[in-house]
């Protein structure tokens, strides 16, 4: 049988990856069709514990104190524990998988650590250690939710209740989202990632309007 097909859902914090993923499982379940969620990191999983350390603040409170290499390897191992225990036969036999996060979001968050210049190189290190050395599936779909920072603070602002401590050191760092979308806006175009505006005038879209939109750029309308 022939491999399955691998959607990552992809965008900064707070963009609705998870409420996104969620319906396009259904909608591909109700379609008759063999669908599995996963979400990255994992956190029910040991494999996660050097993440949770990292954004727990445990290695440095910010997450430049961190270089993009090492955090990279963080969330890679935990990638493909999860490939290994959980997904792997799955999609190997014809599944389809929808990933909340995957390879992407290292690419994402952790070029936004390096100056430009070095973020093609960076990319060229990340995809060939996961995709070949670490023999994770390279995704066959990326849309990326693309959401201003501020508007991004704002929801999870609202997701914490004004909790500023519950944040990760991630979200907590305005100046570090921003890097963030510029190099989300870098990968999206250079590696044809299908780009869906969640927000207009700083206001979000609905739920049903945004996955309406991303059921349309997958051609499953």
């Amino acid at each position: 049988m022939s491999k399955g097909t691998l959607i990552a859902i992809e965008g900064l914090d707070g963009s609705g990856k998870a409420t996104q993923a969620g319906l396009l499982a259904r909608a591909l379940k109700d379609a008759g069709r063999d669908v599995m969620e996963i979400s990255f990191p994992d956190y029910a999983s040991d494999s996660s514990a050097l993440v949770r350390m990292y954004l727990a603040g445990q290695f440095g409170q910010k997450a430049d104190d961190v270089n993009a290499y090492a955090a990279s390897s963080f969330f890679a191992v935990d990638r493909f524990a999860s490939y290994k225990m959980r997904w792997g036969s799955f999609y190997q036999n014809g599944g389809i998988v929808i990933a909340d996060r995957y390879t992407t979001s290292n690419a994402v968050h952790q070029c936004s650590k390096l100056p430009p210049e070095e973020w093609n190189a960076f990319l060229d290190w990340l995809f060939e250690y996961e995709f070949h050395l670490l023999g994770l599936p390279a995704p066959d779909k990326v849309i990326y939710l693309r959401v201003d920072p501020a508007v991004s603070q704002q929801l999870m602002t609202g997701r914490y209740h004004g909790d500023e401590g519950k944040k990760d050191v991630h979200e907590k760092d305005l100046e570090y989202l921003g890097r963030s979308r510029r190099a989300a806006e870098f990968c999206a175009s250079k590696l044809g990632w299908e780009i869906v505006d969640c927000a207009h005038s700083g206001q979000m879209r609905s739920v049903e309007d945004i996955h309406r939109e991303l059921i349309c750029r997958l051609g499953l309308e």
